[in-house]
């Protein structure tokens, strides 16, 4: 799982200057109508309310019983909402928004016109201001945490990508490994139906001082807690190269379950995301991998 030379030059661009993933694979719904606002409010667990046009916020979406339908980022725009969530979810999503929308004076579309563009590394902000604003819908914070992500019109999303063109391009391989680093987990692959937001650090995508929103009393329940029994780890794994669902044992006891797995630049190994019982999360803990080798917890982001 060494990263080829290609790899490595996007990847030290990505951490020293700037490099620009095409994220256009994403969707968009756009919620209309009078109601949007209050009506969005009531389904996600953040405060869309409170968010002035043009800002963003990250959001968890829940069934009545905690299940997550996903994640995401709702954008406040003079006319509407927009909501920009994983490839393959939109329909879901929609779903979901829909089957609530009984009174409220509102609707809830596919936002086909538009496609959003990454930009990673510390000089992010500078490249982003140079794309041509009547191209640019929308700027908010990038995926990875750090960066800069711009919602274009997707009619002049290949004019865009021509300006980026002095930039080296993350290929999804690269752009993986950065999410891994930067301890971000995706909703299909580190998180499922059956995940609670805060056992995947999500607690940005929650407001405890909203009113009620779907799925509100699972989140309040497992805060009076305290405590997950299990949280979403960094591993570090030397050469081991574990499958997505291996356990992780002390002895004979099952504390854990592997989730990404990538090779490192940073670290100079592979490393993963993985849930780990409470009571090993420890940075410095180890832990044998079922399927051979050992894993020890890092603290995330693994900077």
């Amino acid at each position: 799982m060494v990263p080829p030379a290609a790899q490595t030059t996007e990847y030290r661009a990505a951490k020293e200057a700037c490099a620009w993933v095409d994220l256009s694979a994403r969707e968009q719904l756009r919620v209309t109508g009078p109601d949007r606002v209050s009506f969005l409010q009531g389904m996600v667990t953040n405060d869309v309310e409170k968010l002035a046009v043009g800002a963003s916020c990250h959001v968890a979406m829940l069934t009545a019983k905690g299940a997550m339908v996903g994640d995401g980022r709702v954008v406040k725009l003079a006319e509407d909402l927009l909501v920009d969530t994983g490839a393959g979810f939109g329909g879901a999503v929609k779903d979901f928004l829909n089957k609530y929308l009984i009174s409220e004076e509102a609707e809830v579309l596919d936002a086909a016109d538009v496609a959003v563009v990454g930009l990673v590394g510390p000089d992010a902000a500078r490249w982003a201001e140079s794309i041509a604003s009547e191209a640019t819908v929308a700027t908010l914070p990038g995926l990875l945490g750090s960066g800069v992500d711009v919602v274009v019109k997707r009619e002049a999303l290949e004019s865009v990508k021509a300006s980026l063109s002095a930039l080296p391009q993350l290929s999804e391989a690269t752009f993986e490994v950065l999410r891994v680093e930067a301890g971000v987990p995706k909703f299909g692959v580190d998180m499922s139906e059956t995940t609670i937001p805060l056992e995947a650090n999500l607690e940005k995508a929650i407001h405890y001082q909203k009113g009620c929103y779907i799925g509100q009393e699972v989140i309040a329940r497992a805060t009076y807690r305290g405590q997950m029994n299990k949280k979403l780890v960094g591993l570090l794994l030397g050469d081991a190269t574990p499958e997505k669902g291996a356990e992780l044992k002390l002895g004979e006891k099952r504390v854990g379950r592997v989730m990404s797995v990538v090779h490192s630049e940073l670290k100079g190994q592979n490393i993963a995301l993985a849930y780990v019982h409470r009571d090993h999360l420890a940075p410095g803990t180890t832990m044998e991998i079922a399927t051979g080798g050992q894993a020890s917890v890092v603290a995330l982001p693994m900077v």
